[in-house]
């Protein structure tokens, strides 16, 4: 055989081969981003051929009524509507809130003695004498208060490990008042409880994903505590999903906290799921001075995060084309 014929074999096999990665290389599903209750309305574009399912937001309070008494009938209602359609469904249970009013965590967490309160406010510019209160955080890092929020977790599994797609827990980010602070808070507190609340879910569900929700850690810039990066390693060597609230192209606080691991980690880990969030949607492209484009926040997600799903607002502009 002469070296043409030789080599032309050799360049069909590598353009073979090359096709055939290219082709394994599958692009980021598209999910719909909501809350409770507000499914239905989304119907049109849960019937999207183009939609793969969506993610649900539940708040802690709505699931849990009373102490050990658990009321599912939203999710429920929910998987039935995503199963009819042949969507998957992400549940994600909030324990963290974004309005002064929004206290949502049971009765007898915010009543009982043990619980201290159960919640302590979010605020702008914590420390410097200008706090305004804007929301609510669960103080997991107290024990009784974690153990409770992991026993919901567990029933939770009991009923949908394996029927819905996956579970996430939210951002990592508080903002609390840490010199005013009385509820025993901690940054490394604070960091063990996450970490202990995500092992719990892990446990829990075998068949369905577990997220963890990751952008910031209080008290850590540039992972200068290394919670960031110890949370990435046992996530990879844990089969846990991570993901997070905003996919904002190169975006300064991000690129010093959680995007360079996303990137760093690219393919080891089990699943990244990322959002794009009402906030999100007003952010503009420097370059442009516009509000960032589908294929800008598509090109970044998977380029340089490595998503495996966009849970995006139902109020993205594109989805109303």
């Amino acid at each position: 055989m002469n070296s043409l014929a030789i080599f032309g074999i050799t360049a069909a096999a590598i353009f073979g081969l090359a096709t055939a990665l290219a082709g394994n290389v599958q692009a980021a599903e598209n999910f719909i981003y909501t809350g409770n209750g507000d499914l239905a309305a989304a119907q049109s574009l849960l019937e999207r051929a183009d939609i793969a399912g969506a993610q649900v937001v539940y708040n802690w309070r709505a699931l849990e009524p009373k102490q050990g008494e658990y009321d599912f009938s939203a999710i429920e209602r929910d998987l039935e509507q995503t199963g009819k359609q042949g969507k998957k469904l992400f549940i994600q249970i909030q324990d963290r809130f974004f309005s002064p009013e929004a206290r949502n965590i049971p009765d007898y967490i915010l009543e009982g003695a043990d619980y201290g309160g159960g919640l302590v406010p979010q605020v702008d510019n914590p420390g410097e004498g200008k706090a305004r209160a804007y929301g609510w955080t669960t103080m997991q890092w107290n024990p009784a208060v974690r153990a409770r929020y992991q026993e919901l977790l567990k029933a939770l599994a009991a009923r949908f490990d394996g029927k819905v797609e996956g579970i996430n827990l939210p951002e990592t980010a508080i903002d609390i008042d840490m010199k005013a602070d009385t509820t025993g808070f901690s940054c490394d507190a604070y960091f063990a409880a996450e970490l202990e609340n995500l092992a719990a879910a892990r446990a829990a569900f075998t068949a369905s994903k577990v997220v963890q929700y990751v952008n910031f850690w209080p008290c850590e810039w540039e992972n200068d505590h290394n919670y960031m990066g110890r949370l990435f390693e046992r996530a990879a060597a844990s089969g846990i999903g991570l993901g997070g609230p905003d996919v904002v192209p190169w975006r300064k606080g991000q690129m010093k906290n959680s995007y360079p691991f996303f990137n760093q980690y690219k393919g080891k880990l089990e699943f990244v799921g990322m959002a794009v969030q009402e906030p999100t949607l007003t952010y503009k492209n420097d370059k442009t001075g516009k509000p960032f484009t589908k294929d800008e926040f598509t090109a970044f997600a998977t380029d340089y995060l490595g998503v495996d799903a966009i849970f995006w607002s139902v109020e993205t502009p594109w989805l109303k084309q």
